[in-house]
């Protein structure tokens, strides 16, 4: 996968949905893809259980959370660049600039949905004890750290899905996007919240394949590494 002309823009244009696949999905191999489909399964099934259909509140949370792999990936990679003086060949800035789209997904639906006290409270638990989770798991494997990140993505676009089954059904309104939303997209002034949702889909699906494409990257490298000291 080559990411060596990814930047960072301060405004983005939505991607065409239909070049995106938004069923794809990456089977497990192996035990450590195994481990990481397993985990995310788990969370799934937490904000199954604690979020229910509030799918905008729910999309607040787990927002909080989707911005910190990224974070954390590019400061080990560039952590990892210093150290064996090499470059990073593009991943650093593919990270930041996951970190700060799904940031701005966050600012999005904040504009929208008005999280409760105890949510603010799970997101302060939630995020400290991710962070470090995440970022303990991504100095031991980072293979795993990026297969976990493509299969929470993997949900999230499920999630998506469901919201805009959500707003079609008219169980929550079509509410006018936030003005955030349209400087960020470049959105007409007209548009609503289903146009901002099927945005954020299709750039969950993108993150989705970035980070099953990194952990594809270092499985093959790890493998390579392997028959050449198998060959000694």
């Amino acid at each position: 996968m080559d990411t060596k002309r990814t930047r960072i823009s301060p405004k983005r244009s939505p991607q065409p949905e239909e070049q995106i696949s938004l069923t794809r999905h990456h089977e497990p191999r192996g035990f450590r893809d195994r481990v990481a489909f397993g985990f995310v399964k788990f969370l799934r099934f937490i904000a199954d259980t604690f979020f229910a259909k509030r799918y905008g509140h729910r999309a607040v949370v787990l927002e909080t959370v989707a911005a910190v792999p990224g974070m954390v990936g590019a400061t080990l990679q560039h952590l990892r660049c210093l150290r064996r003086m090499r470059d990073d060949d593009g991943w650093i800035y593919t990270l930041l600039d996951e970190a700060e789209n799904e940031r701005m997904h966050l600012m999005t639906f904040m504009a929208i949905i008005r999280p409760t006290w105890f949510e603010r409270v799970v997101v302060v638990i939630v995020q400290g004890i991710f962070y470090n989770a995440f970022f303990l798991l991504y100095l031991c494997s980072p293979r795993t750290a990026h297969r976990v990140v493509g299969y929470f993505e993997e949900e999230a676009v499920i999630s998506y899905n469901h919201y805009l089954a959500q707003i079609d059904s008219g169980a929550d309104e079509n509410v006018p996007a936030p003005h955030v939303a349209i400087d960020y997209w470049s959105l007409p002034a007209d548009a609503r919240l289903r146009d901002v949702i099927v945005i954020i889909r299709a750039e969950e699906a993108m993150h989705r394949d970035v980070n099953h494409g990194f952990a594809d990257t270092l499985q093959r490298k790890s493998e390579h590494h392997e028959r050449m000291h198998s060959d000694l």
